[in-house]
């Protein structure tokens, strides 16, 4: 595999980084996860916004440009022979080397980005939830950052094993419906359609704000809160988002099934998100 690592396209047996990044020795980084279908990002615009945000929060001096990104995936995807332009991508901002343990912002990141061929036709019509013994950690900042962090996600990965057809689905201690291991969640009650809030501590998702932003459109209600999991296990229907694989209902949760004649939201919305993205252009 080619991989581009600050201003360099190399086999990814030739990458070095410093052990003394911060990413590495802190876990001071961030990326975005995406997909590429015919070369094109869907909702890139959303994810950079997100990663430069993140970037301030870690007082990592760097921008990342829209063209810029596009430039190395247009060239990633020439590099190693994706002709049909189907592609996922993990954009990464490591902090680079710091002065010891410091309060100085970081002023020369490393920037790497790999890539791997996607197929959109192995993606799963629908996925079981299970309910997490392992808690959501709170956020280290103000928000929760989709950073180098990633033990908490590891500990509930391993708690449901490597079966793709299951996410598992965290509680805050508080006992609140959080989030997924890799997605966020939604569910619909009668008319009314529920989210868990940031302030719950989750990752506010790019393809959680399609949905919320579509159903505001469409005028369909919904609301950001507090839940308990009987709330979620009440639900005629529930379906999970994330930008790989997009917005997948759910067959059951634990023990509660979820009938299929009951995705009224959910298949509209995976309906409409699968067409945008086949037809967007940069």
């Amino acid at each position: 595999m080619i991989i581009y690592l600050n201003g360099q396209y190399i086999e990814e047996k030739d990458a070095t980084l410093s052990p003394f990044d911060h990413g590495f020795l802190y876990g001071i980084g961030v990326f975005e996860t995406f997909t590429s279908l015919a070369g094109q990002v869907f909702l890139l615009d959303w994810h950079l916004e997100r990663l430069n945000q993140s970037l301030r929060d870690l007082c990592i001096e760097s921008t990342i440009e829209k063209p810029f990104v596009l430039d190395i995936i247009h060239t990633l995807l020439n590099q190693n022979h994706i002709t049909d332009g189907h592609a996922r991508i993990r954009f990464n901002v490591s902090a680079g080397r710091g002065n010891g343990f410091s309060a100085d912002p970081y002023e020369e990141p490393i920037i790497f980005v790999m890539i791997s061929p996607f197929r959109p036709e192995s993606l799963l019509d629908e996925k079981q939830g299970v309910i997490l013994h392992t808690r959501r950690n709170t956020p280290e900042g103000p928000r929760r950052l989709k950073s180098h962090h990633y033990m908490n996600n590891l500990l509930a990965k391993r708690e449901v094993g490597n079966d793709p057809s299951i996410e598992g689905i965290f509680l805050t201690k508080e006992d609140d419906v959080a989030e997924g291991i890799t997605s966020n969640v939604f569910w619909r009650k009668e008319d009314m359609i529920y989210t868990p809030s940031l302030d719950t501590g989750i990752l506010n998702g790019i393809t959680r704000r399609y949905c919320i932003e579509t159903l505001c459109a469409l005028r369909v209600s919904l609301i950001e809160g507090r839940y308990p999991v009987s709330h979620l296990l009440s639900a005629d229907e529930a379906w999970m988002t994330n930008s790989v694989q997009g917005i997948v209902p759910f067959r059951r949760i634990g023990e509660i099934a979820l009938p299929k004649n009951n995705r009224t939201i959910s298949t509209k919305l995976r309906t409409q998100y699968t067409k945008e993205r086949l037809e967007h252009k940069e």
